[in-house]
């Protein structure tokens, strides 16, 4: 049994955050079905596939890397007869999730006041960059806008630089597509009280402002406006870093707490640096004094004396908060990371045995499970059409007329 088995999912979305939130849902055990534009209407958007290979469209499927353990139904929603079809799917719904920038669900027919009326207990979750309301919620972006919106990228990155970019991980995935899953299945058990669905309007940038919770809380209670550079979680000081070692290569020091620290001081017959360890005071600001560079530098200058590996192994064994900065190939070689299940091989008939991520969520009773490939376009489109009950002449006829793929 997987845990939410029996539970049904319209997906609406198209790239970044809402694919990824429907990954997590069917992982679980939900029943995904995407409902996409036809080839004569649009280009495949969902997930980031058709970046990864120019090749057979079944080879690009199956690398999409948001779509498994989903079904593909290939509908034009600005035909009448397709929304009809996707009312249909609806009254079977449990959840709708979509992505369209605000007012585009209400011109296609398909907003949460629509769905409402077709399917009362059904959870409409929107996913939007800043909301369904207020002056910016018209508005287009991506991730990076997102987040410096948010505040999030004016911390990242050091003093007198210019902020890095994380990639898309903020307001996208850990910040949007994470809760947006959250609302969803607060919204299924709060179900069982209300006996009817609700509105679920996730905002991208909302998402990211409420990652950064412990330092906005800073300055919404004391005025204090954290800045680049000095954050003790952004590497303003030699306990909590990144270093270079001897082959070039990078590790992580993460000694917080006075008592790793003097571990660490210890493992490198360093003693005398040991007063030298995490303040509260470090939380507000950048510590000032020539002291912090001396201690950055001779901590510098001592991990360039072995490689990477060699002080991983001295350390782990000291008890020292340390981490090796991995290339992607090296992260899926780890010998935990294999342990924990996050490299997963399903087979597939054409293409032989496809590695997916595994599934981070561990429950004893209940694992998830990736239990197919992304689907092809359109893949389950007659198969589901069949299941509402519509003839294969009536299937064969909206084929004909672009309805369906």
């Amino acid at each position: 049994m997987l845990a939410l088995e029996g539970i049904k999912v319209l997906d609406l979305t198209r790239v970044g955050p809402g694919p990824f939130c429907t990954m997590v849902l069917a992982d679980l055990g939900a029943e995904v079905i995407m409902i996409e534009a036809p080839a004569t209407v649009g280009a495949r958007q969902s997930g980031l596939g058709q970046l990864v290979s120019d090749r057979a469209g079944k080879r690009t499927a199956a690398h999409q890397p948001f779509n498994r353990n989903k079904k593909s139904v290939c509908l034009d929603l600005k035909s009448k007869d397709g929304r009809n079809v996707f009312y249909k799917l609806a009254q079977h719904a449990d959840v709708v999730v979509e992505g369209f920038r605000p007012g585009a669900a209400e011109r296609l027919g398909v907003s949460y006041e629509t769905m409402r009326q077709q399917t009362p207990r059904a959870i409409y979750c929107s996913i939007t960059g800043y909301g369904s309301d207020g002056p910016y919620h018209d508005l287009p972006g991506h991730d990076v806008n997102y987040i410096s919106m948010a505040g999030a990228l004016d911390l990242i990155g050091e003093a007198d630089r210019k902020p890095i970019i994380p990639l898309n991980l903020l307001a996208d995935f850990g910040g949007g597509g994470m809760s947006a899953a959250v609302g969803i299945l607060a919204a299924l058990i709060a179900r069982n009280s209300l006996g009817k669905g609700q509105h679920i309007d996730i905002s991208l940038t909302d998402s990211a402002i409420f990652l950064l919770t412990r330092y906005a809380t800073q300055y919404l209670n004391d005025g204090v406006v954290l800045k680049r550079g000095e954050l003790v979680n952004g590497g303003a000081y030699p306990y909590y870093n990144v270093y270079q070692t001897k082959d070039g290569k990078f590790l992580t020091i993460g000694c917080l707490e006075p008592w790793l620290w003097e571990n660490l001081c210890r493992a490198i017959e360093r003693e005398d640096l040991i007063p030298y360890h995490f303040e509260a005071d470090h939380l507000l600001h950048k510590g000032e004094g020539k002291e912090w560079a001396m201690v950055a530098s001779s901590l510098e200058q001592v991990f360039l004396t072995k490689t990477r590996d060699e002080w991983f192994e001295i350390l782990k064994q000291k008890d020292v908060p340390i981490g090796k900065v991995y290339s992607m190939d090296e992260v899926f070689n780890d010998p935990q990371v294999l342990h924990r299940g996050m490299v997963v091989e399903v087979e597939r008939a054409t293409e032989g045995k496809v590695k997916q991520v595994g599934i981070p969520i561990k429950l004893s009773d209940t694992p998830g499970k990736i239990r197919s490939l992304p689907p092809e376009l359109g893949q389950h489109t007659e198969e589901i059409l069949q299941g509402l009950g519509y003839g294969q002449d009536a299937i064969n006829a909206m084929r004909c007329r672009g309805i369906i793929n």
